[in-house]
């Protein structure tokens, strides 16, 4: 078999969804399947703030006053993340941002733009029965769920706490939120049902986006 010559640019996707929609388990999903470059903006915040970079001392300032980071600021990370060379070769996806339109703007302006953009659809009660049905092992640190995934015994059963977040007048104020921020979706995904059969839609998308990809290089070829 010969090794294919072809420079197929990678995929990149952007992906977005309420708080318990199920978004990090069908990132992880996605990033094994497709070997794409996961970045979660929050997560590049903290990595920005604890390396001590110029964007990442701006950042703080504005977090130890209680502010949110500005567009710019954040953009600039992402920006530079979808540049450094893994991202570029491998693809990327980019996951929990843009939140605005604003940002979504920015990214273009640089050039990002992706092959999809993914929202998971989840229905707001059922969004609240995953949350407010969370509990926490203060001892072991692991996260139950009393319909989901309930304690192994009364033992632990006894002892589990709710966390502060997860009470539903905090999780309705948080999906309102996310709600107003989330942009025109190319592609929504329907969150509600088994993990493994939300990731058989996304599955489905990527690999007619990479189907077409191939199709239309080796017309070009």
């Amino acid at each position: 078999v010969m090794a294919s010559t072809s420079t197929s640019r990678p995929l990149r996707i952007m992906i977005s969804g309420a708080p318990a929609s199920g978004k990090g388990t069908q990132c992880e999903l996605i990033t094994d399947k497709y070997g794409l470059v996961h970045i979660a903006a929050g997560d590049l915040l903290r990595a920005e703030i604890s390396s001590g970079s110029e964007n990442g001392k701006r950042a703080k300032e504005y977090m130890d006053k209680g502010q949110l980071v500005p567009d710019e600021i954040v953009v600039m990370m992402v920006k530079d993340r979808l540049m450094q060379p893994d991202s570029q070769e491998k693809g990327w996806l980019l996951d929990g941002y843009p939140r605005s339109l604003s940002q979504a703007i920015a990214l273009k302006d640089f050039g990002f733009q992706p092959d999809l953009f993914i929202l998971l659809e989840v229905p707001e009660e059922l969004l609240v029965e995953r949350v407010v049905g969370r509990r926490l092992d203060p001892v072991t640190g692991k996260i139950y769920h009393l319909t989901y995934s309930p304690p192994e015994n009364d033992e632990i059963a006894s002892r589990l706490t709710q966390r502060f977040d997860d009470t539903e007048e905090k999780i309705m104020i948080t999906v309102e939120g996310w709600r107003f921020r989330v942009l025109r979706p190319q592609d929504t995904v329907d969150g509600s049902v088994l993990k493994e059969d939300v990731f058989a839609q996304i599955d489905k998308a990527l690999s007619n986006l990479v189907e077409q990809k191939t199709a239309s290089e080796s017309v070009a070829a």
